[in-house]
């Protein structure tokens, strides 16, 4: 029987990359203690900063709690030039650390655009134009960034880098995900597949149609859920990108409109064997991270029969 694996993320303890969208800070001892005692056996880094950035003192901490360490999430503003270079230099210290705590299965770099930044991308999350998309010169230079980020990362540390599409960020829809991957290196750029950010970026719940359109590119996968009243709500009123999360899009698993039952078969019809990582956005006011988090491992569980 194939037992699935399950992780999560600082995220879901409020330590979201974004400034001015933190939770009260909820330190990573805490975070461990509690990811563990909800039932979760791997993480990711979270924030440069936010948990140990010498190896051994995180080795320890991982250790003792019978943690893996999946990941590390890297924002870099991919479609200037010249912000390259310090965006390898970034992503060459996290998979350097990442890596000096690897287990089995080994971590990703998780590459990602300057999400957030951009005001009309903001605005306009999950309800990307055509129009506001990047040109062909511009497409070229961001693909060219993620490219050498990737090349550099496997090259001094050997581990794989896989981009996250986001919304409020360049790499939305389902088919700027597409020219992205058209435009990277198969060897060296998987894909994360991230089952809300899809949903919201592309206003369609069908999840299975992304998986199987990206699936010789999806290494690794995040759970996520989206409600489907709350992105429609977005549409209709104009939010951006920052109010659709005050608003709890991503919603605590079984909430929202994913069928995680459809993903879970999917994943297994395909064979796959890493980790799948829980996210949800908690912002202050929404509860109680850990009892989320609970809840969210509790409906895999319930739906876990799917996969085995």
């Amino acid at each position: 029987m194939t037992k699935l694996r399950v992780g999560n993320a600082p995220c879901s303890w409020g330590t979201l990359e974004f400034e001015g969208m933190k939770s009260e800070q909820i330190d990573f001892h805490r975070m461990l203690d509690e990811l563990v005692e909800t039932g979760y056996t791997g993480t990711e880094l979270g924030d440069w900063g936010y948990m140990p950035t010498d190896a051994p003192t995180l080795t320890q901490e991982l250790t003792r709690r019978g943690v893996v360490m999946l990941g590390a999430f890297v924002p870099v503003a991919l479609k200037d030039a010249s912000a390259h270079a310090a965006g390898i230099e970034t992503a060459l210290r996290t998979a350097r650390l990442i890596a000096e705590v690897a287990r089995d299965p080994a971590p990703f770099l998780v590459l990602a655009d300057q999400n957030g930044t951009v005001p009309e991308r903001t605005l306009n999350a999950g309800r990307i134009r055509p129009s506001l998309s990047l040109s062909p010169a511009v497409w070229k230079a961001f693909a060219d960034g993620a490219n050498a980020v990737a090349n550099a990362v496997s090259k001094a540390t050997g581990l794989r880098t896989v981009f996250h599409h986001h919304c409020a960020g360049y790499v939305e829809t389902p088919d700027e995900i597409a020219q992205f991957l058209q435009l990277t290196h198969p060897q060296t750029v998987g894909l994360v597949f991230d089952t809300g950010h899809y949903v919201f970026g592309s206003g369609d719940c069908d999840v299975i149609t992304g998986l199987e359109r990206f699936k010789d590119r999806i290494w690794y996968i995040h759970l996520k859920d989206c409600r489907r009243d709350i992105a429609e709500k977005s549409r209709t009123e104009g939010w951006d990108y920052f109010q659709a999360l005050r608003h709890g899009i991503f919603c605590e698993l079984g909430k929202g409109c994913v069928d995680f039952p459809k993903v879970l078969r999917w994943l297994k019809s395909i064979g796959y064997q890493s980790y799948v990582l829980v996210e949800q956005d908690v912002l202050p006011g929404m509860g109680a991270p850990k009892n989320s988090a609970f809840r969210n491992r509790e409906y895999l569980r319930s739906i876990e029969q799917y996969f085995a």
